[in-house]
Formats: structure tokens, sequence, C-alpha cells
């Protein structure tokens, strides 16, 4: 499940802005009169036309200044996070304390992967994560990076699914300078120099010194790298939910090459998406500010698919699509890739 063999380069810079037409009219000017008063009184209505039209657009400008931008691309159906979030009372009498406990059902899961019982999660706990500057070009400071924020990985994600009765369990890790053999074979794999989640053992592949090649021409900042074993964290997500098991079955059964990859590349972005979540859930303590947003939102549309190369994990505009998402509109529900039309997973 390793993300794309290599960024996408195709720098798009901006096209110059010529600025909008204004949507305000000119203020209205009275018609001159010959009589002093009319001229008086014109010029009053005047300047008090002109002042409402100013105040109309100063406070426009305000109300954008105090939103962040949170306007997504991907537009999902309708669906009820878990009530958790929303205050309760309970109401039931007082339970005799010498009374035997009662048992609680076990929660009937849904592990298919449009309605999945994660979609009704919300959102991730916020870990305290200072990641530090560890430089992604020497080893012990990278494997130590990539293990301290699994770590933070698993604060984010445990409450959230153990809420909607999922079991949880972290994955391992194997981290190699250069090159090794896990459970699913060579990693990195051959012609390749990503990371990858092995569902066999629960277990995230990486190598240092591949990943850097791969991403480090997106920028040295850590973070990029930190987003990208969010993605393979993502991929665990699914496997404890159910979700890689029901796309695994949906593969297998579908008759063709097309419909194969059509199911990988939900799988992807979906994950995608999760690493999203997550670095929006420790943007407080990373610290990521809006200059570092916009890098990792940046970065992300220069990943995807490489010309030529299979279309299993999407492209660069439905990568980015999905990592905004799950950075915009953190609730695990707002990245349901399997709810959603065919042109939104390209």
């Amino acid at each position: 499940m390793p993300p794309p063999q290599g960024p996408g380069w195709a720098a798009r810079p901006p096209a110059p802005s010529r600025g909008p037409a204004s949507p305000y009219p000119p203020a209205w000017r009275p018609p001159r009169r010959k009589s002093g008063a009319g001229a008086v009184i014109g010029a009053l209505m005047g300047v008090l036309a002109l002042v409402f039209v100013l105040i109309v657009i100063v406070g426009a400008l305000v109300g954008l200044s105090d939103h962040d931008e949170t306007v997504s691309p991907i537009a999902i159906p309708t669906f009820s996070p878990f009530p958790s979030h929303e205050a309760t009372t309970d109401t039931r009498p007082t339970r005799n304390p010498t009374s035997e406990p009662t048992s609680r059902p076990t929660p009937v899961l849904n592990r298919t992967t449009k309605n999945n019982t994660l979609y009704r999660a919300g959102s991730l706990a916020k870990p305290n994560c200072r990641a530090g500057n560890a430089s992604i070009y020497n080893h012990t400071q990278f494997k130590a990076l990539i293990l301290k924020t699994g770590t933070c990985m698993g604060k984010a994600w445990a409450p959230t699914l153990e809420r909607v009765g999922i079991d949880w369990s972290p994955p391992k890790y194997m981290i190699a300078a250069r090159k090794g053999r896990g459970a699913c074979g060579d990693y990195p794999s051959p012609g390749s120099n990503v990371p990858y989640y092995c569902p066999s053992n629960s277990t995230i592949y990486a190598s240092t010194s591949a990943m850097a090649r791969e991403y480090g021409p997106l920028g040295s900042w850590n973070g990029i790298m930190v987003s990208m074993m969010a993605h393979e964290y993502g991929h665990h997500i699914q496997s404890l939910s159910g979700i890689s098991d029901s796309w695994w079955r949906q593969t297998l059964d579908s008759g063709s090459r097309s419909g194969k990859l059509a199911l990988s590349r939900r799988h992807e972005l979906q994950a995608t998406c999760f690493g999203g979540m997550f670095m929006r859930s420790i943007a407080a303590s990373y610290p990521i500010d809006t200059t570092r947003r916009n890098t990792l939102l940046w970065a992300y549309s220069h990943l995807g698919d490489p010309p030529g190369g299979p279309r299993d994990h999407g492209n660069t505009r439905s990568n980015a699509a999905w990592f905004r998402q799950g950075y915009t509109r953190p609730s695990a529900y707002q990245c349901n890739t399997w709810a959603v039309g065919s042109s939104s997973v390209s």
C-alpha cells in the first residue's frame, strides 16, 4: 500500500490576477439643480450613500478575515457523527452498588467500505506532539522522528476507534537506513523508494534514505515526511476497522483491471485523507502554522500517479483534494472516499 512512486512534478503557477470587478454600484449622485439648497441636500445624500457603500465593503472584508480557509472540493453525503461529542445527561436511577453489574451488549460493527462504523467516530484527539527539527537526511534523527510521531498517531486514533467499539492495537515499525526485507517483501519495494504498510503483521516498513531521496525535493521540512507516515498509519486504521478487508473482497470480485484500479484509488486516497486528519490534530503542538499548512497543501498538489504508471493512487488533483479534505474537515465521515462519484477519486 505504498504512496506514489514518484512526485508528479507539474508546477502550476497561478495566473496573474487582474482583480475582480467591484460588486458594489458607484455612489449615487443627484442631478445638479440651480437651487443652492437643493445642491447642499444632494451633496449630503451623495456623501451618505458613499459612506454606506464603504461600511458594506469594510464589513465584508472583516467577515472574511475572521474565517480560516475551510472550503473543500469534496462533497460528502451527510453522515451523523458519533454523539459522544454532544453534551448528554444521564437520567437513569442510581444503581445499588451491591448489585451485580449489568453487562453491556457487544456493539454490532459495520465493517464495509461505504457505511463503516468508523465514520461515526467524529474527530481525532489532539495529542501534545512537539516534533522538533529532526533532519530527514540523518538516519538516527529521522527514525526517532518516525517512532515519536507514530506514538502521537496512536494517541490521536486510539480513543477515536474505541469510542465506537472498534478494537485498538498500534502498528509495529521496521525502519532501515537503506533497505531490508519484511513479511510483505523488500522495503523499499523494487523500483520504489516509499514506505508501505503490511497488513499481514500490522507493520509499517520504511527506508529513511529512500524516503529522503523520494520526497526531499518537496522540501526539507520534516512535516511532509510525517504526513507520509500518517498515510501509512491510515492504512492501519483501515485494517482495524475492516475497510481494507472489504476493499480487498471487492477487488477480487472485480472483473476488470480498470475496476480494480478504481477501488485502489479510493483505498489510497482515503488513507491520504486520514493523514490530513492527523496533521490537523497536532497543528497546535507540532506546531503547524499557516505557512506550514500551506506547505503541506502545496506538497500534495505535486504527489500522485506518475505519468505512464499505474493509476492506483490517484492523480495530483485528487491527492491534494483529499489531503485538504482531512485537514480542513477533520471528521472521520468526511474521509469516506467510497461515497463519492468517480470524478472525485480520479
